[in-house]
C-alpha cells in the first residue's frame, strides 16, 4: 500500500470522523442541550485488523480512541458519544468480497449468518435515545458473535 492510499481512507475515516463529531459537539452545546448522543462507526476491522487493510484498520481503531475522547471531553455537558462496531454486514463493501472468503467467515460467526444493515441502524436509535442514558464512551460489537 502507498503512502497516498493510507492517508486517503485516514482523511476519510478518521478525519471526518472527527470534523462531524467536533461540529456536533458545538452545535448541541451552542443550542444549550439538555443532553446529546454522538455516534461513530467504526468497523470490528479497527480491533482485529485484516491483511490488506493497513489504513482501514487503524482509521477505525481510531474512531474507537476518538470516541472515548470525546465521551471524556463532552460528559461534562451531559453529551454521550459512543461507538458502534459492526462485523460483517450484508452492504455493498461485503458484496465486493468474494463468495469463497465469505463461505470461510461464516463458520467463525456463531449466529451463522452476515448482519442486516437494519441490526446496525437499531443500535444507533438505542445509542440515541434515552434508554442509554447512562451509556458513553463505548465501543459496542454488532459481530453476531464473530471474534468474541
Amino acid at each position: 500500500m502507498d503512502e497516498q492510499a493510507f492517508d486517503d481512507v485516514i482523511r476519510v475515516n478518521l478525519k471526518g470522523t472527527f470534523l462531524v463529531n467536533q461540529a456536533a459537539a458545538k452545535a448541541m452545546i451552542d443550542a444549550g442541550v439538555d443532553r446529546g448522543s454522538i455516534i461513530n462507526l467504526s468497523s470490528i476491522i479497527g480491533k482485529v485488523g485484516n491483511m490488506g487493510q493497513a489504513n482501514y484498520a487503524a482509521s477505525k481503531a481510531g474512531v474507537i480512541g476518538l470516541t472515548k475522547s470525546v465521551a471524556k471531553e463532552m460528559a461534562k455537558f451531559n453529551i454521550r458519544c459512543n461507538a458502534v462496531v459492526p462485523g460483517f454486514i450484508e452492504t455493498p463493501m461485503v458484496q465486493s468480497v468474494p463468495s469463497k472468503v465469505i463461505e470461510k467467515l461464516l463458520p467463525n460467526i456463531p449466529l451463522g449468518r452476515l448482519g442486516k444493515a437494519e441490526e446496525i441502524a437499531d443500535m444507533c436509535v438505542f445509542l440515541a435515545s434515552d434508554r442509554s442514558s447512562y451509556v458513553t464512551g463505548t465501543a459496542i460489537e454488532v459481530t453476531g458473535g464473530l471474534f468474541m
